[in-house]
């Protein structure tokens, strides 16, 4: 173990050029920012199974160190581990808002909602620092372009004074990912994200700004975090939130070691349980990226979750669809990337 990071290991990536057979001890040499320059910023969604078809990622890797994060394989495209590396080398898109200046005001752009955060978290420590997220949004709100966010972060309610007359103009909400609200096992899962407790006074501030806000309980994690699902969401619906989601664990390409060995680590005498059930809800493999099944997974396990979610939600009233978010008042601006100075066509 290595206090306040999520994994003790730095394997090597799956496009790994090199790999060293010396089998030295993994030091934690401190999170390193390295500036990364983007030509293009917004990705586009094409997996059916997911509720949006814009995206943007203003960070590569994560100091939050969850050690569920199924971002972490990508980490392996930069020749990295997603092991620790992928938790104390973070390439920051110092450049992210010139480049959704551009593209926004780019000849043809159609407006659609775009999510911040679908992968790592843009509320993370080095926003504190780098101010990416916050520069994303005063583009956004300039541009009237809506928006949602992802986070665990309580640092997003830095960015009110933004969000709160976005949402008044229905350009903008949130997700706030809730997924214990034990601290020590917060501790060990997601050992530099915000307190359980904290992410609710965060949905609290949300909600009283009028940002509409939804619950994620996300990963699910069977003998882990499954119990909790019911007090998470109704202390959620308490503070204010309108809406909830969930997903079950996922372990895509390098993560399946990384949690078999923080599973055993932590859980030694119930992980052969806990990856038991993982393994049933993906068709008796520890992942599968079928559409429609990677998120929710199949099978009883798959049935019990998605009726105990149901009915915790009708209990506590967070069964409404999420209001769209408007798209026609968008401004493109002109050519040179600036707002019409008349207000015109």
């Amino acid at each position: 173990m290595i206090k306040g990071r999520g994994s003790a290991e730095n394997p090597a990536g799956r496009f790994a050029v090199t790999r060293s057979e010396y089998d030295a001890p993994v030091r934690d040499s401190g999170t390193r920012l390295h500036d990364e320059t983007c030509k293009s910023l917004i990705t586009r969604n094409r997996s059916p199974d997911i509720p949006f078809g814009r995206s943007i990622n203003p960070y590569r890797g994560c100091e939050h160190g969850c050690i569920y994060c199924f971002a972490r394989p990508t980490h392996s495209y930069l020749d990295l581990s997603p092991g620790l590396d992928f938790e104390t080398r973070i390439f920051c898109k110092h450049n992210a808002p010139e480049v959704l200046e551009r593209e926004l005001a780019a000849p043809g752009y159609r407006c659609e909602p775009v999510v911040i955060g679908a992968a790592t978290d843009p509320y993370q420590p080095a926003e504190r620092e780098r101010r990416i997220t916050r520069g994303l949004l005063e583009v956004l709100w300039a541009r009237q372009h809506p928006v949602s966010l992802v986070t665990k972060g309580q640092l997003i309610l830095r960015d009110l004074d933004l969000l709160g007359p976005m949402a008044e103009q229905g350009l903008a909400s949130v997700a706030v990912s809730v997924t214990t609200l034990d601290n020590e096992l917060k501790s060990r899962l997601e050992p530099r994200a915000s307190a359980g407790g904290t992410r609710l006074r965060t949905i609290a501030a949300l909600s009283d700004a009028g940002v509409p806000v939804t619950v994620l309980f996300a990963p699910v994690i069977p003998f882990v975090n499954d119990h909790e699902m019911e007090t998470v969401l109704e202390q959620a619906a308490q503070a204010g939130a309108s809406g909830a989601g969930y997903v079950v664990l996922r372990l895509p390409h390098e993560l399946k070691g990384l949690w078999r060995n923080w599973l055993a680590e932590h859980y030694p005498q119930r992980a052969a349980r806990v990856m038991q059930v993982v393994n049933s809800l993906h068709g008796g493999q520890a992942y599968r990226s079928e559409w429609f099944a990677r998120q929710k997974g199949r099978g009883q396990w798959a049935e019990l979750l998605a009726r105990r979610f149901r009915v915790a939600c009708r209990k506590q009233g967070l069964e409404g669809e999420r209001p769209a978010l408007r798209t026609d008042l968008f401004r493109p601006g002109g050519r040179d990337g600036q707002l019409d100075l008349f207000g015109g066509d």
